[in-house]
Order: C-alpha cells, then sequence, then structure tokens
C-alpha cells in the first residue's frame, strides 16, 4: 500500500503540524486536514528518499559536510574542487558553530534565505561528544534549519571509536590495550561487532536457539505463591544454587540481571559481597521487589565465563578488553560506544534532523529537551542505549509542543525507542508532540519494560506505527488526552507476565481521562511467566489492558486479535466507553473485568491526584471524574460502557466475558455481536459460569445479537466485514481498515518496510 509523498520535508513537517494541532477536533478540521494534504503532493515513488528534486541542492542557503571535508573551507560545495582549496565541512558541529555565526551578524536577514540546509554526505561520523543545538541555532515557523542527508547517501553517526589493535589472548580469545585510547577511563557496556551487539560474559550463556525461555539460572529454595507477603523480606539479597556457583576471581564486579517476584520488568545490579558458602549474593542496591525462589536471572560481566563466541569483557583495572569474536576480526568492524547522548537539541525551535543512520551511546540516541517544532525523521536507529534505564530511549522528547518523530526505523534499543512527554496538566494544555509512521521492532534489550512509544503529559499522539517484537507493551501511556490511532502493534509481551499490547495505569484516580485509542490492529499478545511453578507461554497477557482505576478513555474501532487472558481488560477501571470495536480469540474469555473490594492500596496517591486537580477549570469536561467524587467515598469500578462491539472466538472452553466484583447497577453492555464458533456464549460472574440467557435476564445484552458477523476472511486474519453483516443492524460502523499502520512518505526511511524476522517468523522459545 501506498499513498502520495509530499512535497517536501518542510510541508509534510507543516503538515504534521496542523494534524497534531487538530487531532481530536470535528470532522470540518479533518476535511479542512485532508485538503490541506491534497495541495502538499507530488507524484508517488517506490523509494520516498528518490522523491527528491536537485534544485534543492542549490541556492545560498546551501551548505555541505563529507567525510573528506575540511573545516577550513566554505562549506558551500558539496565535493572539494580540484585544486582541493574548498569544498564541504568535515563535521556537523563545524556546521553549527559556522551558522550560529552567519546567522548572528547584523545584516543576516538580507543575506541568507530563510530556509537553511545542511546537506551530510554518506560515511561514518565518530562523535566523541554529543551534537548540541540550543535556542540560538533553532529557525523561524515555516523555515526551519535542516540536517539531512545528501540524496541517496547513508551517513552514520557513531557515538564511538573502533578497535583494531587485538592480539592473542587465549585460544579463541583476542585481547586489545585500550589504555592509550579514548576508551581509557570510560567503562563501556556495549561492543559491536559488524554492526551487531555482543554479549557481556555472562552466566549461563545466551542461547540463540532459545532466545527467551533459555539462558537463565533460577534462584534457590521453594517457591512461594507471588502475591503472598513475607515478613522480613528485602530486595538485595539472591540466593545461588550450588550447581550454579563458580570460582569467580571478582565476584563484586559481577552484575545480576533478574526479573523479581512479579516478573514485570528486570533489574541490573551489581553484587555487593558474595557469601559462597551459603550461597548467598548480597546486592549493591535494592531490586524493584524482593528477589524469590525460582525467579529467573543470570549473571554478567565475570571474566572466567567468556568462553563462547560473541562474549566480551573489559578489565577496568588495566584497561584491556577481552573477546571471543564470532567472525573473522579482520573481515568486520569492532566498536564501543564512548558517550551517552549523540544529538541533543534544548530550547530550540524549528530544527529538523533528517535521514542519518544513528547508532552506537550508551543512553538516548536522540534528546529534545524543551523544544518546539522539531522533527525527527527519516532516520535509522539502532544499537543504542546500553544501560537498563526506563530514561532511555532511541528518541526521548522532554516537554516543548510541537515535535514530531516521523518515519523512522528503530530497533535493537537498549529501553524505550520514543518517549514523548510535555503539555500542562493544570490547564490540559496539550503539547501536541507525535510519534508517526515509525517502524519500531526489538525494543528493551537491556530494560525489559522498554516500549515502543511511551505517552506521558497531556495531548501527545502515537499514530500509524508498526511495532512488535517488545518485551512487554507496544504503547505505554499516562497523563490525558492522549490519540492512539492506526497503530499495527503484533507479537509483543515476549519477556513479562501480566501484560497488555497497550497499556494505562491511574493509580492518581486522574489518569489517562480523555485519551483515545482508536483505528488500531492489535494481535499476538503472548506473555512470559511462572505457573505452578514452571516458566511457560504464553501467558498472563491482555489486548488492550485499562489498569489501576484508569478511567475516562474511549476505546473505539479497533481490531484486538489473540491474547491468552483476554482482549481488552478493566483492572478497577472507571468511566471508560468501549464502542464498535471487534475482539478475536481470547483463549480464556474475551472481556475480563476485575473490581477491587476497596481503593485502600493506593488511596493517598488517589486523594492526592484528585485534589490536585478535579477542582480545577480545565478539568470540569471530564465528566466521570466530576460525577465519581473523590476516591475515598467512590464506587471501585463504576460507570464502564461496553456498546456495539464485535465478539468472535473458537476455544470451547472460553467465556465471552469474565467479571469479578462488579456492581452490576454501574456498568453497561448491550448492542453487541457474540459469536462462539462451535460453541454456547458463557458469562463467567464471579467465577460462577452463567447462559447468555441469564445475563440477559440480569438486564444486559437485551439488545444484543448472538449471530456470526461475517467476516472477509477471518482465517487470514481478515475483519472486514461482509455486506450482509448483522453487525449493520446494531449500527456498527466499518473500521478503515485500509489506513492502519506506515504508510508511504517522503519522511519515511525505508519503503516497503522490510519487516525484520522475529518470533513470528521463528516461533517463540
Amino acid at each position: 500500500r501506498e499513498r502520495p509523498i509530499a512535497a517536501s520535508a518542510v510541508q509534510r513537517f507543516l503538515f504534521h503540524r496542523e494534524v497534531s494541532i487538530m487531532s481530536k477536533s470535528t470532522s470540518l478540521m479533518v476535511i479542512i486536514a485532508c485538503g490541506l494534504l491534497a495541495g502538499l503532493i507530488c507524484v508517488a515513488s517506490e523509494n520516498p528518499q528518490k522523491a527528491f528534486n536537485s534544485s534543492q541542492l542549490s541556492g545560498p542557503g546551501n551548505f555541505f559536510v563529507a567525510p573528506n571535508g575540511n573545516d577550513k573551507w566554505s562549506g558551500r560545495l558539496p565535493v572539494p574542487n580540484q585544486d582541493q582549496s574548498d569544498g564541504p565541512w568535515a563535521t556537523l558541529e563545524h556546521a553549527r558553530d559556522v551558522l550560529r555565526k552567519l546567522r548572528a551578524e547584523p545584516d543576516s536577514r538580507e543575506r541568507l534565505p530563510k530556509t537553511i540546509t545542511v546537506w551530510v554526505r554518506g560515511g561514518v561520523y565518530w562523535l566523541s561528544r554529543p551534537l548540541i543545538f540550543e535556542a540560538e541555532d533553532s529557525g523561524k515557523s515555516g523555515s526551519p534549519v535542516t540536517y539531512r542527508a545528501y540524496p541517496g547517501e547513508k551517513p552514520i553517526l557513531r557515538g564511538g571509536r573502533p578497535i583494531s589493535n587485538w592480539t592473542v589472548h587465549q585460544g579463541q580469545i583476542l585481547k586489545a590495550d585500550l589504555s592509550r585510547t579514548p576508551f581509557h577511563g570510560i567503562y563501556f557496556r556495549q561492543l559491536f561487532f559488524d554492526g551487531k551487539r555482543q554479549h557481556l560474559a555472562r552466566y549461563p550463556n545466551f542461547d540463540p536457539t532459545k532466545p527467551y525461555t533459555g539462558g537463565w539460572a533460577y534462584v534457590d529454595g521453594k517457591p512461594v505463591p507471588m502475591y503472598s507477603e513475607i515478613p522480613g523480606e528485602n530486595r538485595r539479597t539472591l540466593r545461588i544454587k550450588r550447581e550454579d556457583l563458580r570460582n569467580w576471581s571478582r565476584p563484586e564486579e559481577a552484575e545480576v540481571c533478574v526479573f523479581p517476584r512479579y516478573n514485570w520488568w528486570n533489574n541490573i545490579l551489581r553484587i555487593a559481597s558474595l557469601d559462597r558458602q551459603n550461597g548467598i549474593a548480597t546486592l549493591a542496591a535494592n531490586a524493584s521487589y524482593p528477589i524469590r525462589p525460582n525467579d529467573r536471572y543470570y549473571l554478567r560481566n565475570l571474566f572466567e565465563e567468556l568462553d563462547a563466541p560473541g562474549e566480551w569483557y573489559l578489565d577496568k583495572n588495566t584497561w584491556t578488553v577481552y573477546f571471543w569474536p564470532p567472525g573473522d576480526i579482520r573481515a568486520a568492524e569492532v566498536y564501543a560506544p564512548i558517550i551517552e547522548t549523540l544529538i541533543e537539541i534544548r530550547d530550540a525551535s524549528d530544527i529538523i534532523i533528517q535521514g542519518f543512520t544513528l547508532e552506537c551511546c550508551e543512553g538516548t540516541a536522540v534528546l529534545l529537551r524543551n523544544t518546539r517544532d522539531c522533527l525527527i525523521a527519516a532516520n535509522t536507529i539502532f544499537n543504542v542505549g546500553g544501560r537498563c534505564q526506563p530514561a532511555d530511549a532511541a528518541v526521548r522528547v522532554e516537554d516543548g509542543s510541537g515535535n514530531g518523530v516521523v518515519g523512522n526505523d528503530i530497533y535493537e534499543v537498549g529501553s524505550h525507542a520514543i518517549v514523548l512527554t510535555g503539555g500542562d496538566r493544570t490547564t490540559l494544555r496539550a503539547a501536541g508532540n507525535y510519534a508517526d509512521n515509525n517502524y519500531i521492532h526489538h525494543t528493551g534489550v537491556f530494560y525489559k519494560q522498554g516500549v515502543g512509544v511511551v505517552l506521558q503529559g497531556v495531548g501527545n499522539r502515537a499514530s500509524h506505527n508498526l511495532i512488535h517484537d517488545c518485551p512487554r507493551f507496544g504503547i505505554q501511556y499516562s497523563g490525558n488526552d492522549h490519540v492512539i490511532e492506526f497503530n499495527h502493534i503484533r507479537h509483543v509481551n515476549l519477556e513479562t507476565a501480566d501484560t497488555g499490547v497497550i497499556y494505562s495505569g491511574g493509580r492518581d484516580w486522574v489518569s489517562p481521562r480523555g485519551t483515545v485509542v482508536r483505528y488500531n490492529y492489535f494481535h499476538d499478545s503472548i506473555g512470559f511467566g511462572q505457573q505452578n511453578g514452571q516458566w511457560t507461554s504464553p501467558h498472563y497477557a491482555w489486548g488492550i489492558y485499562l489498569d489501576d482505576n484508569s478511567a475516562e478513555v474511549h476505546v473505539y474501532g479497533n481490531i484486538v486479535v489473540r491474547a491468552i487472558r483476554g482482549l481488552i481488560h478493566f483492572h478497577c477501571a472507571r468511566d471508560n466507553l468501549v464502542e464498535n470495536n471487534i475482539f478475536v480469540d481470547g483463549t480464556m474469555q474475551q472481556l475480563e473485568m476485575n473490581g477491587w473490594p476497596d481503593h485502600s492500596r493506593h488511596i493517598e496517591t488517589m486523594t492526592l491526584g484528585y485534589e490536585q486537580y478535579a477542582k480545577l477549570p480545565a478539568w470540569q469536561k471530564y465528566v466521570g471524574l466530576q460525577k465519581g467524587g473523590h476516591p475515598k467515598d467512590a464506587i471501585p469500578i463504576a460507570n464502564n460502557r461496553f456498546v456495539r462491539n464485535i465478539i468472535y472466538y473458537h476455544e470451547p472452553n472460553a467465556f465471552a466475558y469474565k467479571l469479578r466484583r462488579l456492581r452490576l447497577e454501574h456498568f453497561e453492555c448491550d448492542n453487541n455481536i457474540l459469536w462462539h464458533q462451535g460453541g454456547s456464549v458463557l458469562i463467567s460472574l464471579d467465577d460462577k459460569p452463567r447462559t447468555f440467557q441469564e445475563w440477559q435476564q440480569l438486564g444486559f445484552d437485551l439488545h444484543s445479537l448472538v449471530a456470526d458477523p461475517k467476516f472477509v476472511d477471518p482465517a487470514k486474519d481478515d475483519y472486514r466485514l461482509q455486506p450482509d453483516s448483522p453487525a449493520f443492524q446494531l449500527s456498527f460502523q466499518p473500521i478503515p481498515v485500509e489506513k492502519i499502520g506506515p504508510y508511504a512518505d517522503s519522511l519515511r526511511a525505508s519503503w516497503p518496510i522490510q519487516e525484520a524476522p522475529g518470533v513470528r517468523e521463528m516461533s517463540y522459545k
């Protein structure tokens, strides 16, 4: 599928800004937006990067950077001239500094054009410090300053240095002395060989045939129920089985990668001391939760465990790196990071970073702080983020407004792919930051709650993204008034439990009110965890997860397919409207709702949120918040509506709905289509099965139909409706499936997208 391609990056950027502003407006404004798009388009191309007008390179507003350039030259030529007296600059940093000076001169407005572009030629640019843009580097509204890949070429920004002085250490293990190199004193945690991240020496070894279920040790002791409280538990004790103990010379350097207690996410923590006799490792910092028997973990950063191809170890006492290369060291490049961030834009506006390959840094690759109308587009970002840190991301937008992360390919990142914050919760002023048309996969290499897109603050958007193969959620959101639309998310929750394709929480009583989740395709939510003392998958995963009092979310027009625990979960959620969705093949049930007996577990944070915001003028628009009242007086789960949805499932023992601890008088469920292929429709009410007729006698689904919805081809995941579908009798509106997912555009890093292999292709192991 292709869509028209915008005439230029600047025009497309302006269109995104308009859509961001209008994303929650009326249908009339949508029509206006379509008209604006029509005015921007040109002839479509199979490869958006070819949609380029060579005249863009001429004129006084164009400058050039190249690996064979010289910072003493003018930067006005794309290649060095014949006598090597002039040509492109050598570094982006110098280009930035020259532009600062030119634009600061008194007559710069007359001499310089409104639009300035720095064209960057192909090749590798090794960064020894972050490339920082500040307020003085800003463009102007409608006239951004653009740093862009030269047409048809691939500039690569790497935040590290190559390592080449390898000698034989022992057997297949090589070593390199870094004491007199830029690496001296830099305790890097990543090493790359031929563009692939290698494994820090570990026990047990990584098992490539079982990348998720293999390569683990298990905490010693007798397993206890996950939700049982144990007096005196601490979060720094790890019990190692005797057969897993080795004669490590420096156990205090070892790091434990462990999923503590709930298996929601992991920690990577250094060992402070090791009691070999009793097999007790004391950690240098607290884990998120107490570490319990049978929790899975591995140990890394132990020289004695360097015993397999692809493993490495850095001795910080001698600054010597040891490496068992998985291939010929002479035929591949080996490099490691020396900086945390590649590009940082702060307090600036109207800057575009377009078409780069960004790799090799320890923290966040691109960081925007308090910026306005900046654009990170058509870049390929991978092998970034070497820490187990929730703050790290491939691209992180902190505050600011109107910033776009558009058309990027992002993968193999240590934590999140994209984080968007911003907006004002007091006034509910929207930030309007957006993540659109990105291809994201294999996130959370180190931090296992590293998701595709994180939305925080007020009024941000995630749209038209393709996300797959994540350890936990595809999208996680908190705050208010976000829009999550037209995303395709599949095969997620590969390493954690109690999870969903998208997830929100509301322990502050006021989140994520005002958020819209519409026209998305979510499928194959896997889940991995313990059941009866055994690690298993699929396990304990939903599709859409409205957790912990998530409130006033509008879930409309989504297709949610295949999840073991259910396709949508209300966990003490309230005031939500779920309508016009298609739910297919939940293994245990399709809709699950679980209430709490009371709010005592989170009453302090809920009270704080309510008292801080509920009476403010802007917050009066949240009808559910105003009617629900103070959390100490409110019904735990109430005022949810589940109407005009299609439920279709095959599993013989599955329920249509499973409801526990609900005040049914505060729940509306009607005008739905339900079809249990080959079986009757059953409802589980407080763990007691009810027939559909008994359910109707309680006053629910009185106008609903038990009927085949007549999908076009459900065996091939085609959930469009045939013209005679009974759903249309209940005013079900067709879902625009043709608009879901990424689209061809001049701001796409690649097209058509070639999806990377993952568990879909190689099965879950």
